[in-house]
């Protein structure tokens, strides 16, 4: 039996920072996903043209992991010169962010449902993004899971080539030793520096929703956490 180095590595599969818990897709969720994908929905299997996608030229903000995309489409309505890309792996997610966009008639968002890794590195040119957004991602508790934790330094790498100078990467968690990790992970990044000059977290910025879920920790005493770097 023929074997090789490089098909082992080939086969090697990379450390991914999400698992696919699929849930149920309720009848709105698969409707949506089945008539307006083709409105709102992106290929990941080629290079990105944003002015063309949306037939202008303006600010171009990523949010990555929007979750049931509640807060994409609050800022989207927000900033209507701004124009907005999604990404997240879970349909029952995306197919909810799809009916709010029809339902709020927001013309200014498009969507992914892909690996973000992956539409970073294919899909996204380098340097077309103003913002970048990473609000509440997986902490990954467990020590032994912390190699799964989307924020490392290649993944600050990525996005740095996909920021224009002067653009910038916020990320919140609620999550405090993820907060430690981010600010460490940040503080070693070359082409980053902190908005906040204290080298410490962020105020929220006033464009960053806040989530059902961020309101009922902070009833129940819960901290969150916001990091803001500017690409150098």
């Amino acid at each position: 039996m023929h074997s090789s180095k490089h098909t082992t590595d080939a086969q090697r599969r990379r450390i991914r920072s999400f698992v696919r818990r699929e849930g149920r897709l309720t009848p709105g969720q698969q409707k949506a996903l089945d008539e307006l994908w083709p409105r709102f929905g992106l290929s990941a299997s080629g290079k990105l043209d944003p002015a063309q996608v949306f037939g202008r030229h303006a600010p171009l903000t990523l949010e990555i992991g929007f979750g049931n995309g509640a807060s994409l489409a609050a800022m989207a309505a927000a900033e209507p010169q701004s124009d907005f890309i999604g990404i997240e792996v879970h349909r029952p997610g995306v197919g909810h962010l799809l009916i709010e966009l029809d339902e709020r008639a927001l013309e200014n968002v498009r969507v992914y449902c892909h690996d973000a890794v992956e539409v970073l590195d294919r899909c996204l040119p380098d340097g077309c993004l103003d913002r970048v957004l990473l609000f509440f991602p997986d902490p990954w508790p467990k020590r032994k899971h912390h190699k799964r934790r989307i924020v490392q330094p290649a993944f600050v790498e990525r996005v740095a080539r996909k920021l224009k100078t002067g653009g910038r990467l916020h990320m919140a968690t609620d999550w405090e030793p993820y907060a430690r990790h981010m600010l460490a992970v940040m503080q070693t990044a070359a082409d980053f520096v902190n908005c906040n000059t204290s080298g410490a977290c962020s105020e929220r910025p006033a464009y960053r929703p806040v989530t059902r879920f961020e309101r009922r920790g902070q009833r129940l005493g819960h901290g969150v956490w916001d990091l803001v770097f500017q690409r150098r």
